[in-house]
């Protein structure tokens, strides 16, 4: 049985390593705690998190302990990495807020519990996962220890060649930026203090902030600790990954439907979906090469198998099945299903009276503006029960709906949602 970290090798998860045969060899020899920090400024997580994510779900399943991080502590102070500008600050309130749902959404992919793990008929006994928010010791710092404590080891000179660091050099670095890494590096020094925390994972972009904490750790406790970073993944069109032209793919079933979810992988470009199959998906690798091979219409199939066993992964085996369900109504005319695409509700006299198409497909949440969906209609890239809408003018009234009492709109190739009227 491979070990946990050839695993991630394999499924192109590894791109900087401190010591790679002292991390393989750990993966093999000892169970390995090992930590990612997730960031609680937004009410969710994104696909974009989910590189993350999948590591400590990876590291789990092979017998390990994960430890999820939340920063209610640091995400009072900005993370200059990758920001052109000073982030808003929250309200202490608003951080635990978030924090609440994060840990449900994670949920989804690590066991919290002490009980049953719900992988284990799949990938034998694993490490119980631990969530672990920073604000039980940062929010209560003594400012004065911790600079005694802590700050004699970090030389000013080597921060600034840090690139998060260089880049907001040129627009405005605060102090209060300035010190993200020192947090992020007592982190890994607290969780290795606490927990027994020898190992640190995150993205390319974080390695400064990673390798600082390895060598707190050496400076204070004489001891080795290590870094995995992963790649920062894009797609074959140049865009980030869970960024779309509607806005990021949230984790959040509220705030990205599981069939706006399933929507997003099944329309990634030809070219990723081998890649994408071994980082979002428990897949054997030799069937993520293999649907990874297929070509012209075939690929479709590949797509659909990344699109369900992600969707269920995040939301559940019956979300993927009606996602699924759904998606194969809109594209295949077919009736049974259609009720599970995104459905918006308005009332009958409404709809006699009679609404501009530009307005309900906003209402829709089919553009982010009416010049978005004028611009659309001109283009020819709106249509209504699979009649192109040929005018912004264009009036929609009871005398639309299909036999179902229906309307489909479809905005573009991929984005569709249905109007009932109740």
């Amino acid at each position: 049985m491979s070990s946990a970290f050839e695993v991630l090798k394999e499924r192109g998860f590894v791109s900087q390593v401190t010591n790679e045969e002292a991390v393989a060899r750990a993966f093999e020899d000892e169970t390995v705690t090992c930590y990612i920090g997730f960031d609680p400024t937004g009410q969710s997580l994104h696909v974009g998190n989910l590189v993350q994510i999948m590591m400590l779900a990876h590291v789990q399943r092979g017998g390990h302990r994960p430890i999820a991080l939340v920063g209610g502590g640091t995400a009072m102070i900005p993370d200059p990495s990758g920001k052109d500008a000073l982030r808003p600050q929250l309200s202490t309130e608003d951080i635990d807020q978030n924090i609440t749902r994060i840990k449900k959404q994670l949920s989804s992919y690590l066991d919290f519990d002490d009980g049953h793990d719900r992988h284990e008929d799949r990938a034998g006994q694993a490490g119980r996962a631990s969530m672990v928010n920073n604000a039980d010791w940062l929010r209560t710092l003594n400012y004065i220890s911790f600079l005694r404590e802590i700050g004699e080891h970090f030389s000013v000179n080597r921060m600034l060649t840090a690139e998060a660091y260089r880049l907001r050099m040129e627009t405005g670095l605060t102090f209060l930026e300035f010190n993200y890494q020192i947090l992020q590096a007592f982190d890994f020094l607290m969780l290795f203090r606490e927990y027994g925390c020898t190992m640190q994972f995150g993205g390319d972009d974080q390695w400064g902030n990673i390798v600082a904490g390895v060598d707190l750790i050496r400076r204070k406790e004489r001891a080795a600790a290590q870094a995995v970073t992963t790649p920062l993944l894009t797609l074959s069109d140049g865009k980030k990954m869970g960024k779309t032209a509607e806005g990021a793919v949230w984790l959040d079933p509220e705030m990205t439907s599981p069939y706006d979810f399933y929507q997003f992988w099944i329309n990634v470009d030809d070219r990723d979906v081998e890649g994408l199959l071994g980082h979002f998906t428990f897949l054997p690798m030799a069937q993520v090469r293999e649907l990874g091979a297929l070509e012209g219409e075939k690929i479709r199939h590949a797509k659909s198998i990344l699109a369900y066993e992600a969707t269920k992964i995040t939301h559940g085996e019956e979300a993927a099945t009606q996602a699924e369900r759904g998606a194969r109504s809109v594209f295949g005319g077919a009736k049974a299903g259609a009720e599970d695409v995104p459905t918006l509700e308005i009332d009958r006299e409404r709809l006699e009276a009679g609404i501009n198409v530009v307005d309900l497909f906003m209402e829709a949440e089919l553009g982010r503006s009416k010049s978005e969906v004028r611009r659309l209609i001109q283009q020819g890239g709106a249509s209504v029960n699979g009649e192109r809408v040929a005018a912004i003018d264009r009036v929609l009234d009871s005398d639309d709906l299909d036999d179902e009492g229906v309307l489909l709109l479809r905005a573009g190739k991929k984005r569709f949602q249905r109007v009932k009227t109740g």
